[in-house]
């Protein structure tokens, strides 16, 4: 037993003598930073699936073939030689000389290895503190999903890139453990960066777009093709570190391309929610009726959503159309159809579109069922309703500039401008964030139209400077910037920018009596009210037989107090061309309210806000209107 003891301590001081440990170590760390690296590269340079394998093998096998190298030869000052045995080196008289200790490049090798492993291994040992810390903050974890890269030299799956994202989105959302970054923050950030080609989106500017959206985690993941099977990968990477949590990896064929969708939505919700936060989740993943059925119904629908995008309304109707004719439970297709009417004021096909949606609210995901009763509210309630459900949406992601945005315009729909303010503030400092533009001109021109409501004029003028940098000669832009010139009495600049206006309203092929219409209303809210009436007249000259000309006249005479009674001829004369009218009927209510006769313009007005509700959607200034002759009434029957 005694032998056995010492023939190991013999062999541990014999692996020490001929630095066995040492090489092992050194050959370690250096294996480790190899594998990180190769991690790191294998996304941005596309490399094969099998590559990091490779590697892992080629340094497994290099293993014990060092150990034996190491335990055969030393690297000497002189250079490499064969270690002497144990006897040999006893049977050398060994002479010690005082020498001053000198820094071997050995160590200086070592030293920057171990600081390399360090470096590279920090956030993998630390990073589920990081998380325990946030779980037990009870914070929600925030992910964005960046666009999915097409690697399969088929330019038919790029749609795909966009879809993958999406839905990944829509699943995680439903999750309330999660904060999901929407698809409208996320891909402003990329647009703002010209990153139209999603192959250039490296781990390093998604991790720069996540931390700008104060996203925890992002997913970054590729669509790959070999033959008949479609591979999709992704990774849970932490936008900091860019260290990658878990790799996710799930094979299928074109047909059944959203059931992988789904199931890669299950396997990041399972690791997510289960995982990271801790907590016992019972998983039951259904097939949503707001969520496409078919490859088919979800392209039509996303091409659909471009040509919306781009104001191509009959268009978008039709692919729309098609994605509900492919899946008829495809009620984010079916909401955004009814919007795609109602852009062009074709309100009962709307309604009709709205109501088949609203019937199936209950199956939908958490935010679908939101946008969905908001639609709804915007054909059949009031803004404050609508408000209700934006704030909804709003506590999903509060990064949505877009929602930000329509609150604000909510705001100033009922008058409340003081508070628009502060939403489309919040709006345009989210893109300033970003270090983007906004999405479009109305980011600045509402926001312009509530400073103008409430006197705040050079805030209005520097925001106006702000914006030409983003939207040079945009037509709205300059109507703005020509009110404010005419409030402010400078006559020179306005003149200026309504030539401009005018000769881009023409570029655009506007008829010229829209064109003299607007020009009225500039001068409306200039409040130049001579100047304003000689363009409404002008307008109507151009198109005397348009009873919409006809209605816009008489009721800027009406509301601004001026020539009533002539009024009440011309709209009579709008009424025998379009009697069910309900603007025309709202300018007859109110020319009789001026007049003093309440009771008959109470129930004008009354008929109005009937036919407005059951045709169109809500309008305040309408509903203030019926409100001021209700009161007149009660007060005639009380005096």
């Amino acid at each position: 037993m005694a032998q056995k003891s010492r023939s190991r301590e013999k062999l541990w001081q014999e692996l020490k003598r001929r630095k066995v440990f040492g090489v092992v170590t050194t050959y370690s760390a250096t294996a480790y930073i190899i594998i990180e690296v190769a991690n790191n590269l294998a996304i941005p340079l596309h490399l094969p699936d099998w590559f990091i394998t490779l590697i892992l093998i080629i340094l497994l096998i290099g293993l014990p073939i060092v150990v034996i190298l190491s335990w055969i030869f030393d690297f000497t000052p002189q250079g490499i030689k064969k270690t002497q045995s144990v006897e040999e080196n006893e049977s050398k008289e060994v002479v010690v000389k005082p020498v001053k200790r000198k820094l071997r490049a050995s160590y200086i090798l070592n030293a920057i290895l171990i600081i390399t492993v360090m470096v590279l291994a920090y956030p993998k040992i630390f990073k589920q503190d990081t998380l325990e810390k946030l779980r037990s903050s009870g914070e929600r974890l925030s992910v964005a999903v960046m666009p999915f890269q097409n690697m399969t030299n088929d330019t038919t799956w790029n749609i795909w890139q966009d879809g993958i994202q999406n839905e990944l989105i829509t699943s995680l959302t439903n999750s309330e453990e999660l904060k999901v970054r929407q698809t409208e923050s996320v891909n402003a950030l990329l647009q703002g960066r010209g990153l139209t080609n999603y192959a250039s989106i490296t781990p390093s500017v998604a991790s720069n777009i996540s931390q700008k959206l104060n996203a925890n985690i992002f997913i970054y993941g590729s669509i790959k093709q070999v033959g008949d099977i479609i591979r999709i990968n992704a990774q849970l990477i932490d936008s900091k570190t860019e260290d990658a949590y878990k790799s996710f990896q799930i094979d299928g064929t074109a047909e059944n391309f959203l059931h992988i969708t789904d199931s890669l939505s299950m396997m990041l919700n399972n690791f997510l929610i289960t995982s990271v936060l801790k907590k016992e989740v019972s998983l039951v993943y259904t097939q949503h009726l707001g969520s496409p059925k078919s490859p088919d119904a979800l392209r039509n629908f996303i091409n659909g959503q471009n040509a919306f995008a781009k104001r191509e309304y009959p268009e978008a109707r039709e692919m729309f159309l098609n994605a509900i004719k492919i899946d008829s439970n495809f009620t984010m297709a079916t909401i955004l159809l009814a919007f795609a009417y109602g852009n062009q004021s074709l309100y009962q096909d709307a309604k009709k579109w709205i109501l088949k949606a609203y019937e199936k609210k209950n199956n939908m995901s958490t935010i679908n069922k939101a946008s969905t009763e908001w639609a709804h509210a915007v054909f059949f309630g009031t803004p404050y309703e609508q408000l209700k459900y934006f704030k909804q949406l709003q506590d999903i992601d509060e990064q949505q500039a877009g929602i930000i945005y329509n609150i604000g315009v909510l705001y100033n729909s009922i008058y409340q401008y003081d508070k628009a303010i502060i939403e489309f503030e919040k709006s345009l400092a989210i893109f300033k964030k970003w270090k983007i533009k906004p999405s479009w001109v109305y980011n600045y021109t509402d926001l312009g139209f509530a400073y103008h409501k409430t006197g705040h004029y050079k805030k209005e003028k520097r925001l106006y400077t702000k914006a030409e940098q983003d939207f040079p000669d945009d037509r709205d832009l300059i109507y703005r910037q020509a009110v404010l010139s005419l409030t402010e009495g400078d006559t020179f600049a306005a003149n200026r920018q309504i030539e401009n206006y005018t000769l881009i309203s023409k570029e655009n092929l506007i008829p010229e009596d829209q064109i003299t219409t607007n020009l009225a209303g500039i001068y409306t809210e200039a409040g130049l009210f001579d100047r304003a009436e000689e363009y409404f007249r002008k307008a109507l000259s151009l198109e005397p037989e348009n009873p919409d000309r006809i209605n816009t006249l008489c009721y800027f005479l009406i509301e601004k107090d001026r020539i009533v009674n002539e009024c009440m001829a011309l709209v009579d004369k709008a009424l025998e061309l379009s009697p069910e009218n309900y603007n025309y009927l709202h300018t007859k209510g109110w020319g009789l309210y001026k007049q003093g006769k309440y009771q008959g313009a109470l129930d004008i007005l009354q008929k109005s806000w009937d036919l407005r509700i059951q045709k169109a959607i809500y309008n305040h200034e309408a509903f203030l209107h019926l409100e001021a002759a209700k009161k007149a009434v009660a007060n005639q029957k009380n005096s």
